[in-house]
């Protein structure tokens, strides 16, 4: 018997290592497979696709905030990997009315880098857990280098329109900003995602970055002129939502794709 405990604190029991494994977070089932467990995964959602093969190899139970409990119930899982953001509580009371639930909780990168421990430990891959780890660590000691004299710049980052959303506080998107020196111009306010209004950009922080992102909203070149009208002469920045707010093993490869966001930034 084991007792392992999640990052919401709730203590687990298992008899033996977990071998049928269902993950309701797209950047959590990419860890799972570079951790070396696609054995292991048994459902997914519509919405992992890294990699993407997995889609054609795996159940697909349904979205994250939207799961089919009896598929998944079916699938008889030893465990399923949730996420605080990412899945309701609803929905994790319920799944946990058929195997244990293990819920992460990643904002800060201490907290990515715990998530990938915890993961080497649940299910016994201890030295590919560290592999990643070291990995990151060491690709970050070097970004840490390149963006050390950096100077501190204002951004919004937008990552919804109609209404217009945008990364405020307390969450990895935000996290990933201040590793960069930017400087996130909402991030004062209460809610997590706040909704804004654009027409009042400029009293609101006035930004010299606006960063769209691929994700979870399709940003055109038309979102681009009518945000830009409400600027300051801002620079507008098209960016792959999956660096900025896919934590786990996906981050070992962002800080190079920072370094070229920085790049364009000075072009």
């Amino acid at each position: 018997m084991r007792i392992c405990i999640d990052q919401l604190a709730t203590s687990h029991r298992f008899e033996k290592t977990p071998t049928r494994i269902i993950s309701l977070v797209p950047s959590q089932t990419e860890l799972l497979y570079d951790l070396g467990l696609e054995e292991s995964i048994i459902g997914i959602t519509k919405f992992c696709v890294h990699p993407f093969h997995l889609k054609a190899t795996k159940k697909i139970i349904g979205g994250t905030k939207k799961v089919h409990f009896e598929k998944i119930k079916l699938l008889q899982p030893d465990i399923i990997i949730a996420n605080k953001e990412e899945n309701t509580k609803e929905i994790v009371d319920e799944l946990s009315k058929i195997c244990p639930v293990w819920v992460t909780n990643i904002i800060t990168l201490e907290d990515n880098l715990q998530m990938i421990e915890d993961f080497g430990n649940l299910f016994n891959k201890r030295t590919e857990a560290q592999k990643w780890i070291d990995k990151i660590n060491f690709n970050y000691e070097d970004f840490k280098l390149f963006v050390k004299d950096k100077p501190l710049k204002k951004v919004a980052y937008f990552i919804w329109a109609n209404p217009y959303m945008v990364a405020g506080k307390d969450n990895f998107i935000n996290e990933m900003l201040q590793l960069n020196h930017f400087e996130n111009v909402y991030e004062n306010r209460e809610e997590r995602y706040p909704e804004i209004i654009i027409q009042k950009i400029r009293i609101q922080g006035n930004p010299e970055i606006i960063f769209l992102s691929s994700e979870p909203f399709p940003f055109k070149d038309e979102h681009a002129f009518e945000i830009g009208r409400f600027t300051h002469h801002a620079k507008t920045i098209f960016v792959d939502g999956e660096f900025f707010s896919w934590y786990g093993s996906r981050i070992a490869k962002a800080f190079d794709y920072f370094k070229q966001i920085h790049n364009r930034i000075e072009e």
